[in-house]
């Protein structure tokens, strides 16, 4: 091995490389993609991760006799090959609970990507999954609702929500900005939703927004005699303004705010989440900035680590993907995620990019949702794919049909109740799309243009984040 690999790597492999280990029950375990620089032993550079992660530093110090080493350090215990790369391997490792404090995803992705990614002995390192191990979920708050109190509170059942985001996001007044939020309402949308980066701009200030949001919501309500609601975002420069937002949304009686809970973070995240919880308030999740950690194969953190982590922060929905519009996503490793986000047990599964067993428990589920350049045509295949327990979120699907916002808004309403009729009906919605959604056009004027307008339009580009099987 070359002498600059000598100091800070070597001396890891005997303390922090225990193939022998089995992992308990109370351990939090993860795994990491390593790609290691030239002619560093895979052992070392496993071992330095997990020490680096953990308890080590690049020398051997006095202070470690104060402590039990053995009791509070990680271990790599296991290496596995990657399929198809010849330079990468997969690490996991083992650590302790006690190093973590109770219910703060703050502190455990401090731990687990906090220095170590800058490590020099490493080319490239990415956090593939973890294993959270029932001690530390039952101290987190997950969820503020989730899944059936969503579905109660909204009065909204057997089949997939409808959404939009308002276009345009930015430059819209308060008051137009309202107008658009009523007309995609009263065309048959169960939500409609701030976008990521409206927050409180020079040309809109929150206040106005909310208070003619507030209005646009109770006068669809009124006309549809169906519950509404709107994606208030209190995502805010400071904790302060996020809370002020927050309760103004309460005192003008909305069902349901938004934050942006990567770029917002996640003490902030799992602060609002408990304050929606005492307040009786639904919590949106927008995901923006995710691509920049998780799109790259070989480094950063994925999705659904991130995924996970969201669900023991808090939120009652959480951004996605969509698998068939314009953003990254393929089928097999979004059905990964959305399991994680959903269900209370979710297996190892190498197919859907699962690497352990994960136990939820009781913690309650998180919609899915769905959205970024999709239309009427891809209905049938979100549908299959998202389930019941999703919302669907239409932007320019919406408002770019020729007709204005609310018929958009018809002809997606149209779209979802056929296809879910005909999956109810035990027809196959993805290989009869075509039929299903040309069957219900003759009885809606507003599907037959929608599907006429987005017949070319589609989003066929090469999936960067692939999983990794033969």
């Amino acid at each position: 091995m070359s002498k600059k690999y000598d100091a800070g790597v070597k001396e890891y492999r005997d303390t922090y490389w225990t193939p022998d280990y089995v992992p308990l029950d109370t351990d939090l375990l993860a795994c990491f993609k390593v790609t290691g620089q030239e002619g560093v032993p895979k052992e070392e550079v496993a071992a330095a991760v997990a020490a680096e992660s953990s308890t080590g530093t690049w020398s051997t110090v006095w202070s470690e006799l104060l402590t039990d080493l053995d009791f509070y350090k990680g271990r790599c215990y296991r290496i596995e090959d990657v399929p198809g790369d010849k330079e990468s391997f997969y690490a996991f490792i083992a650590y302790p609970l006690d190093l973590f404090e109770e219910g703060s995803i703050t502190n455990v992705l401090t731990s687990l990507v906090g220095n170590v990614f800058g490590f020099k002995a490493l080319r490239h390192l990415r956090l593939e999954d973890i294993r959270f191990p029932m001690a530390f979920i039952k101290t987190c708050p997950g969820p503020p609702n989730g899944i059936c109190v969503e579905r109660d509170r909204m009065d909204k059942y057997g089949r997939p929500l409808l959404g939009c985001t308002i276009k345009p996001k930015l430059g819209l007044s308060g008051k137009n900005y309202g107008r658009v939020v009523y007309e995609c309402l009263r065309g048959g949308l169960d939500f409609t939703k701030d976008d990521e980066n409206i927050n409180s701009q020079p040309f809109q200030r929150w206040q106005n927004r909310f208070e003619f949001v507030a209005e646009a919501v109770q006068l669809a309500q009124e006309e549809t005699g169906e519950k509404k609601g709107h994606y208030l975002n209190c995502t805010a420069a400071t904790p302060e303004d996020m809370y002020e937002r927050a309760e103004f949304a309460k005192e003008l009686g909305q069902p349901i705010i938004m934050h942006d809970y990567i770029t917002g973070g996640f003490t902030a995240n799992t602060g609002l989440s408990k304050w929606c919880r005492k307040n009786g308030m639904l919590l949106h999740i927008h995901r923006a900035m995710h691509a920049v950690i998780d799109r790259h194969p070989k480094h950063g953190i994925h999705f659904r680590v991130l995924a996970k982590c969201l669900r023991l922060s808090g939120g009652d929905q959480l951004h996605t993907g969509t698998v068939v519009g314009k953003l990254e996503g393929d089928r097999q490793t979004t059905l990964g995620f959305i399991d994680q986000l959903r269900e209370s047990f979710v297996p190892e599964d190498r197919s859907r990019g699962n690497f352990f067993d994960q136990d939820w428990g009781s913690m309650p589920g998180v919609f899915a949702v769905a959205s970024g350049g999709i239309h009427v045509w891809h209905m049938p295949a979100l549908v299959a794919i998202f389930g019941d327990d999703s919302v669907l979120q239409f932007g320019g699907g919406t408002h770019g049909h020729p007709w204005g916002s609310a018929a958009g808004a018809a002809a997606n309403r149209v779209a979802l109740e056929a296809c879910v009729k005909a999956r109810n009906a035990g027809r196959e919605i993805e290989k009869e799309s075509r039929d299903i959604l040309m069957e219900a056009a003759k009885h809606s004027p507003e599907l037959a243009i929608a599907l006429e307008t987005w017949k070319e339009i589609k989003f066929e580009f090469d999936t960067v984040d692939k999983l990794d099987v033969n």
